[in-house]
């Protein structure tokens, strides 16, 4: 074995020489000489290959996952949707519609939105009422303006838990380094941050909570929750009107026509795919907004 001199890194490289003859050569000083070194080039092409594969493995079972996804809201729609229509979502209307009026059905709306989420209750029953009765501009109206009370009151009350919150945060580092990225920076610092909170998985009745022990200020963390729930809520109202066609239909007594069907499924997947590259997005976004952070928290 012998080693070659790389002149433009600097660096000593193996060559490993193998000589091919008999003792005759031997005793000569004659024999063949053959070289195995790896070539750069043919290490480039063996390591991208694999990635190419991966790639294309990703794209394929993403493509798969929304043709199963397509497939299972064409069978609910068709089969199981008319039976539950039937048996619990009908009768829930109708007794909805003959005991509240509209402005009743909205101040109920708006107060459950407001008020659940300081006791710890999800409202998203009550948004998909607020698309049942009241469409996407109503609605939307309805349901951003309770939830500014809905998100505003677990803030201030949170003051009154402030230490026990903080230590909390102290028994969990891990966890809750994200949430106090959102408390460092300026003002669109934070408002980013709360933003990408809100529209991630982390639980956002928790969050409310929390937020104050960050020292997250109120400005932001308010306009940011709200700009966060903006694909929650028309999620929401798209779910509620959605609920509010197949009811109709199946108390009508007939099913849905082809391109009914077709633009029900195609707006469901939309929903669902919406849905899910905003919550990558973020994500993505708050590792990277967590790792500008790690200097400022330590």
């Amino acid at each position: 074995m012998t080693y070659e001199e790389n002149v433009d890194r600097g660096e000593v490289e193996p060559e490993l020489i193998v000589r091919i003859g008999g003792a005759e050569d031997d005793e000569k000083g004659r024999g063949d000489y053959v070289k195995l070194r790896e070539c750069p080039g043919e290490a480039e092409e063996s390591s991208s290959s694999p990635k190419g594969i991966c790639c294309l493995w990703y794209w394929v079972r993403l493509v798969l996952l929304f043709m199963c996804l397509g497939l299972l809201t064409g069978v609910f729609i068709k089969w199981v949707g008319p039976f539950l229509m039937d048996t619990e979502v009908i009768p829930m209307i109708n007794w909805e519609t003959k005991t509240f009026s509209p402005p009743v059905l909205a101040i109920l709306v708006f107060a459950s939105v407001a008020l659940f989420p300081t006791i710890l209750l999800p409202s998203s029953p009550s948004m998909w009422v607020a698309g049942m009765t009241f469409g996407y501009g109503y609605g939307f109206l309805l349901i951003i303006s309770a939830a500014a009370i809905g998100i505003s009151l677990p803030y201030f009350i949170s003051y009154l838990f402030y230490h026990k919150i903080q230590g909390w945060l102290e028994k969990y580092p891990k966890r809750a380094s994200i949430l106090r990225s959102a408390g460092e920076g300026n003002w669109f610092h934070q408002f980013r941050a709360v933003t990408l909170i809100r529209v991630s998985p982390f639980p956002y009745i928790i969050y409310n909570y929390c937020a104050v022990a960050t020292n997250v200020k109120y400005g932001p963390y308010l306009l940011g929750s709200l700009a966060g729930m903006v694909p929650e809520t028309f999620v929401a109202i798209y779910t509620g009107i959605l609920i509010r066609t197949l009811a109709d239909a199946s108390h009508e007594h007939h099913g849905l026509s082809a391109p009914q069907i077709i633009f029900t499924v195609v707006g469901f997947a939309l929903a669902v795919a919406t849905t899910i590259f905003f919550t990558v997005y973020a994500k993505k976004q708050l590792k990277e907004l967590q790792k500008e952070d790690e200097p400022l928290l330590q």
